[in-house]
């Protein structure tokens, strides 16, 4: 045994001596993953992903071994700097996503020019260039190497060829072993890849990027691969499903009445429950929901696309793709939408943002959407600015002139649906000079006397909410003016957060336990600490949305959990619209609502279910059976499926010349 021990001891002294350069690739790289894991979703030691992420650098690390030693080097410091990147590029994105990054996203690096102060301010950390020493390293040791003349020694030595087979075998090896340790469910979600987070965490991140490439790349090839398949999914959905909403109170009780869209940008619902000294944070936004329908259980389901993703699902009540975004990379297919289903019935249509036209491929998008036109950034007078662009209140000012002037030029009693895309409440929140005088302190008995602390001011939380304060009076100005000009008349008005803030689980710990006494936060072992976990967050999550007509006819606080698929259903029951292809439901017509999201998680009434961690949060005192819990893991995966089928095979297309030959057909035999 001592034998055998010293022979491998000597071998692998005399392996590492003469590959110093591979095995230091190896770990740094190794360690990058381990600590991307780590400082992230907080996983360090993990058999699986270890072995996946040291297989793809084992395969890239042997064909080193086909360069000359000397150029060697300059292989390992490539990939080690392009590998450095993709990490670098997954802190900073979970960071302000809390998911990973994807390649099919850099089509849209063009609009970080536009964000600029957002990314530095936001996303931007420290931690996030820890991983940078990975070629710093290499550099180093690339020149003490040289003094050491080790390149010309590994030349003499040679046996390069066989060292890079062997090194191929190992991987492949090591490979086989993590693929044959997966199960079904797991290498499903590699596929789907719906679950970001889970593929990091669990398969490594380069096991996901690679995977990301090939998903992103399904835009060109989706037509090659699984049509047939996805057509079955689709259709037999659908048969499955058809009809499932009925008649209610709400059933058209708009129909013919103008449509105005307000889309709110990162308006939270928690912002409308609270005050600050007694003051509202959305005074406007709270007395129209008292005066309308309001959903205040109501979330976004957008996934990397955020606005432009909320835009799609609220027009389509389909879900996000599940790679990339629908509007950057599926902008040529065909939908059924608010907007086009309205258009059909006469509406005139159209769309206004004070951003550039192409941000998000609006331009482009718009078209599918069904908008007769599009007002943009080109069209204002960018007379105020805050953050990102023109203010809110400069935007609705000009806005309701020309919605008066688009009004004139229609025919008599033919409506309008008009969607208005704020912009001054998007990340960083950094100019808090221009919100106005809204403090986020706090008057309270310290030492018996009443005194103002400082609160929230100063943090990143703070300043959102005075930013949601500006954002809240610009609306309400707009409401009145649109009542002046007479827009009001005959309209309803719908508002709607296009998605929550992004602003991270630490932050809300200063709101939650904020001692007054001593201006600093509780700790966790204080008595009155209120714990905060990560469900508390997810459901705080929730955005406004509000139907509101200036009779104020109809005033109803529905509590059932909806999504922003959810919208085209049931505002479309009131407006006597409807979508064949709809996956949400009119919210007045069901019982139980799911409310699925683009990573596989759900949500009930009774009920929040983590896809990544398979695990449940109860939010009522009725028994959750593990038979209720697969059936709804059933239906996210149904509907997630369904609408990848939908965007990826344009289907809506495919479906409605399917039709028409079909009806054709049966024209021609009736005639015969």
């Amino acid at each position: 045994m001592k034998t055998y021990f010293n022979i491998f001891k000597t071998k692998s002294q005399a392996y590492f001596a003469t590959n110093i350069m591979f095995v230091a690739f190896i770990a740094a790289n190794l360690l990058n993953a381990t600590m991307l894991r780590f400082l992230t979703v907080g996983k360090i030691l993990a058999i699986k992903p270890i072995l996946a992420d040291t297989a793809i650098l084992l395969i890239i690390g042997a064909f080193a071994y086909v360069i000359k030693p000397k150029k060697q080097y300059i292989y390992f410091l490539v990939w080690t700097i392009f590998l450095t990147i993709i990490c670098v590029a997954n802190s900073m994105y979970y960071t302000y996503y809390m998911s990973f990054a994807s390649v099919s996203l850099l089509s849209t690096s063009v609009f970080i020019v536009d964000v600029g102060d957002a990314v530095v301010e936001q996303v931007l950390n420290i931690k996030d260039f820890v991983y940078a020493y990975a070629p710093i390293l290499l550099i180093l040791l690339h020149i003490r190497l040289t003094r050491h003349d080790y390149y010309a020694m590994v030349t003499k030595i040679g046996r390069a060829k066989k060292t890079a087979v062997m090194t191929l075998m190992v991987a492949s090896i090591m490979m086989a072993v993590f693929f044959l340790s997966l199960t079904s469910i797991e290498i499903s979600r590699l596929y789907k890849q719906w679950n970001r987070e889970y593929i990091a965490t669990n398969f490594g991140i380069y096991t996901y990027q690679a995977n990301d490439v090939f998903q992103s790349m399904e835009p060109k090839i989706s037509g090659l691969f699984g049509y047939d398949k996805a057509v079955k999914t689709f259709r037999d959905y659908y048969i499955a499903n058809t009809n499932l909403d009925k008649a209610n109170k709400y059933t058209g009780i708009f129909e013919g009445r103008n449509v105005i869209v307000i889309h709110a940008e990162s308006i939270q619902q928690k912002a409308m429950d609270l005050s600050f000294n007694g003051a509202e944070v959305t005074p406007n936004l709270n007395k129209l929901a008292k005066e309308g329908n309001y959903f205040d259980n109501f979330y976004s389901q957008v996934s990397v696309g955020t606005s432009s993703d909320a835009e799609f699902t609220f027009n389509t009540s389909l879900m996000p793709v599940s790679s990339g975004t629908v509007f950057i990379s599926y902008a040529d297919r065909e939908f059924k939408t608010t907007v086009n289903l309205l258009k059909d019935k006469g509406y005139y249509t159209y769309c206004m943002h004070g951003n550039n036209a192409g941000f998000w491929n609006r331009n482009i998008m718009y078209k599918q959407i069904g908008y007769d036109d599009f007002i943009s950034k080109e069209d204002y007078v960018i007379d105020d600015t805050i953050g990102l662009g023109i203010s809110d209140e400069s935007f609705f000012k000009q806005s309701v002139a020309k919605m008066v002037e688009k009004k004139s030029t229609l025919a008599p009693g033919q409506p309008f649906y008009s969607t208005l895309i704020t912009l001054t409440n998007h990340t960083p929140w950094s100019e808090t000079d221009r919100y106005g005088n809204y403090p986020v302190t706090m008057t309270a008995n310290v030492n018996g006397q009443e005194i103002v602390v400082p609160y929230m001011e100063g943090t990143t939380l703070g300043n959102y909410y005075k930013s949601t304060h500006y954002a809240d009076n610009a609306i309400g100005m707009f409401v009145e003016e649109l009542d002046k000009a007479g827009l009001l008349e005959n309209t309803v008005l719908l508002i709607y957060g296009d998605h929550d803030a992004r602003i991270s689980a630490k932050d809300y710990d200063r709101l939650n336990n904020y001692d007054p006494a001593t201006d600093s936060v509780l700790m966790p072992e204080m008595e009155g600490y209120k714990v905060y976990d990560e469900y508390d967050y997810e459901l705080d999550r929730s955005v406004p949305f509000i139907i509101w007509t200036k009779d104020k006819k109809f005033n109803v606080k529905e509590k059932t959990v909806m999504g922003m698929y959810d919208v085209l259903p049931t505002i479309g029951n009131m407006l006597g619209i409807s979508s064949q292809y709809e996956l949400g439901h009119d919210i007045f017509s069901v019982t139980d609502n799911v409310v699925v999201f683009p990573n596989g998680n759900f949500l009930t009434n009774t009920v929040y279910y983590n896809n990544q961690k398979e695990e449940y949060k109860a939010l009522s005192n009725t028994p959750i059976s593990q038979e209720y819990i697969d059936q709804n893991i059933a239906h996210a995966n149904s509907i997630l499926t369904v609408s990848n089928s939908i965007i990826k095979f344009d289907l809506v297309k495919k479906q409605r010349l399917f039709d028409i030959l079909k009806e054709s057909s049966n024209d021609e035999k009736t005639t015969n």
